[in-house]
């Protein structure tokens, strides 16, 4: 008896902290992602990609990745905001979202102007970088990985550092990545990657 009314009560709790986490508004879940992304998507953290100007398909198709758990679900704490040093991933994040949540928020980051990270590069490396990038990524990043409508992020002014852990990730299977890209990126060497990098650094 005293183990069903556990068990219900466990029920209960559970429903109210989804209950809770769907009811927010979209203000509010904006606000908590601004926390970390920046102000509109902006972000002043080069461990945290900028994400203002993503195309909104391309927000939601992300979170569906998240949600699919085929990236990883690093903790990180918050640079800014209410809950300045706590400690969230993306996973619990768009885990406690509705769909129409997550269509809310995509539609407000893709209405907002990407804002390129300011940061020092290598000019040598970025110069090889853009032969690279026009052999191998031109075709679905376009115009120098700056164009979101091709729903694939944009690359063009992206921090160097959240670069660098994503192509780390793709390295060690922790990110999974579109076949055709794959078949791309397997040819690169780490040369050719950092010299990637650069690049996409030097289009601010």
């Amino acid at each position: 008896m005293i183990l069903q009314l556990r068990l219900r009560l466990s029920v209960i709790l559970i429903s109210l902290c989804f209950g809770v986490a769907h009811a927010l508004s979209t203000e509010a879940i904006i606000q908590d992602c601004n926390a970390c992304h920046g102000i509109d998507g902006a972000s002043m953290a080069a461990d945290i990609p900028i994400i203002g100007g993503f195309s909104d398909f391309y927000i939601t198709d992300v979170a569906d990745v998240y949600r699919d758990r085929e990236r990883p679900c690093e903790e990180v704490a918050y640079p800014a905001g209410s809950g300045l040093s706590e400690v969230n991933d993306m996973c619990k994040v768009f885990d406690k979202l509705s769909d129409k949540q997550i269509q809310a928020v995509a539609e407000h980051y893709a209405s907002k102007p990407f804002v390129s990270a300011i940061q020092s590069f290598d000019a040598v490396k970025a110069k090889s970088g853009s032969i690279i990038h026009k052999k191998y990524c031109e075709k679905c990043h376009t115009e120098n990985g700056s164009a979101a409508d091709d729903d694939a992020g944009i690359l063009a002014g992206q921090w160097m550092q959240y670069m660098e852990t994503t192509f780390n990730q793709f390295d060690s299977n922790q990110r999974s990545m579109p076949s055709k890209m794959k078949r791309k990126y397997n040819k690169l060497s780490a040369a050719d990657k950092e010299a990637l990098i650069h690049f996409y650094a030097s289009q601010n």
